[in-house]
């Protein structure tokens, strides 16, 4: 409690300690949105540098995890609206599996156009929920949104997606 009231303050001692014990938290986090480890890093400091300047909107008697989470879903939102990135959805950067090897290369490719198509805010709520299977209340808090939100954007991704891939020709 005592460091966060001192964050708070403006303390850079404590901002520092904060993001030694934050730090890979965050990044995972990023990477689970915009799956570009480069990108992620980039963001990861942009992210810790919003906090610093936020230092005094945040109240001390909360939690600093999820608080660090919502702005650096505010970051990665940024960048998803600023690009559409290509990328291999089934590849789990944050465990290091192999794709399913039951997916055809021409499928997981038609799969990421169609996702890389979703608007980003649905991007972000369909990654974190079917991709990372992340518990739909910690989406929540992290988007600022409720539970209710976050299943209606999934829902909403799904439908397009539905949709877009239907209109390549994969019958999901």
């Amino acid at each position: 409690m005592e460091l966060l009231e001192q964050f708070a303050r403006g303390d850079l001692e404590a901002f520092e300690a904060l993001f030694r014990q934050f730090q890979r938290e965050v990044y995972g986090w990023i990477i689970r949105m915009v799956r570009d480890r480069w990108v992620a890093e980039d963001l990861t400091v942009e992210t810790f540098w919003r906090i610093y300047k936020a230092h005094a909107r945040f109240d001390p008697n909360r939690s600093f995890g999820p608080w660090a989470r919502r702005i650096a879903t505010n970051v990665a939102l940024d960048y998803l609206k600023r690009h559409r990135p290509e990328v291999e959805l089934v590849e789990n950067i944050s465990q290091g599996e192999l794709p399913d090897p039951a997916l055809s290369r021409d499928m997981r490719e038609r799969i990421a156009r169609a996702f890389s198509r979703l608007p980003a805010k649905l991007r972000v709520a369909a990654t974190l929920a079917l991709i990372e299977e992340r518990p739909y209340q910690e989406i929540a808090e992290s988007l600022g949104i409720s539970v209710g939100g976050v299943k209606s954007r999934v829902f909403r991704s799904v439908r397009r997606l539905r949709k877009e891939l239907k209109a390549q020709g994969v019958q999901p």
